[in-house]
């Protein structure tokens, strides 16, 4: 086996959507095939419609067991096949139960290889949570799928990019409840989540830069006092504990310094504050990091585009930016 390339394995996504054309498109870059040897985990007439709609040449070779694949020739793609779907769950657009279904094992399978080290990493395709939810899986997303399949209590969202990383203390929460959430102990395990996998996958000692809630850091407390209450303690709390973390900063200038290099990951308070620069600059390439896991996991940060799945003409940047960024993960936490 060719011990130099991690092997990740790539969740194909929901079949009615743009997951497996993205996949067959990722693997196309020279790029890809240099830094790992991938392992997709999906449906085999899935996968053979995806490779017809890009225009590959790829062959598919089926593994079965627990078999892997001991290298990557160019123009071969490796399947572990989890689901035999009907015409009928693969229709563009129209995911149905089984579809759900089938998302969800695919999903599973990935992590236990994780878990028990066949593969260094996953890479996930975008789902439809909905048809997940229908086949009986009753998950927010994959975030908390994960969690709960690896039994983390405390993780974290962090979407990144080559200029900017950004961990959010609350996700996606109507902007009314965001105040209630931001406690003391929440922007605190934020913080040290976040430091010790940006320290354990992309560099040591990261500089961590903590938002304020509140415009101007508050402005003495002239607009409101989370600031001085919750947010700076959480920060005096973490430097204590060795962590190198500063602010409480005003959203409205700092990114402009982090997107500049003087800081490698961003705490955010609330979803719109960190995704809006992220977007800004990564909006084609950012990748959605799940840390606190004991595994590896990247994402697309984009959802199952019905409106462009089997048209052929989907951006697969995010999706070969996630490979890359977890066989790149995968590779620093194995030299440190």
């Amino acid at each position: 086996m060719d011990n130099t390339k991690p092997i990740i394995a790539l969740t194909m996504g929901d079949p009615c959507g743009i997951g497996p054309e993205i996949i067959v498109r990722s693997l196309l870059h020279p790029a890809v095939q240099d830094a790992c040897t991938p392992l997709i985990i999906g449906d085999r007439k899935v996968m053979e419609r995806a490779v017809a709609l890009v225009g590959s040449s790829h062959s598919i070779i089926t593994l079965t067991g627990d078999a892997v694949p001991e290298s990557a020739p160019v123009g071969t793609l490796f399947l572990k096949e989890l689901s035999t779907l009907s015409d009928s769950d693969m229709v563009y657009g129209s995911p149905t139960a089984a579809s759900g279904d089938a998302v969800y094992r695919y999903i599973v399978a990935a992590a236990g290889l994780c878990l028990n080290g066949t593969v260094a990493a996953m890479a996930t395709a975008p789902i439809n949570k909905a048809a997940m939810n229908r086949a009986g899986h009753d998950y927010p997303g994959h975030t908390e799928l994960l969690a709960a399949l690896t039994g983390t209590d405390k993780f974290v969202m962090m979407l990144a990019g080559e200029k900017l990383r950004v961990a959010l203390v609350t996700i996606h929460e109507a902007l009314a409840a965001v105040p209630g959430l931001i406690t003391f102990d929440k922007v605190l395990s934020t913080i040290i989540t976040t430091h010790r996998d940006v320290a354990r996958f992309f560099c040591q000692n990261p500089r961590i830069a903590v938002l304020s809630l509140n415009p101007h850091a508050g402005e003495g407390g002239m607009f409101g006092d989370h600031e001085a209450r919750v947010i700076f303690p959480a920060i005096q709390e973490a430097i204590r504990r060795g962590i190198n973390a500063s602010g409480p900063h005003s959203a409205d200038t700092l990114f402009h310094f982090a997107a500049h290099g003087d800081y490698d990951a961003v705490v955010c308070m609330y979803h719109d504050q960190g995704l809006i620069p992220l977007k800004l600059l990564h909006f084609d390439d950012g990748v959605n990091i799940t840390l606190g896991l004991p595994i590896i996991r990247t994402s697309v940060d984009h959802g199952t585009a019905y409106d462009l799945a089997g048209k052929g003409i989907a951006s697969s940047e995010s999706m070969k930016t996630a490979i890359m960024t977890s066989a790149k993960m995968a590779g620093f936490a194995t030299s440190v």
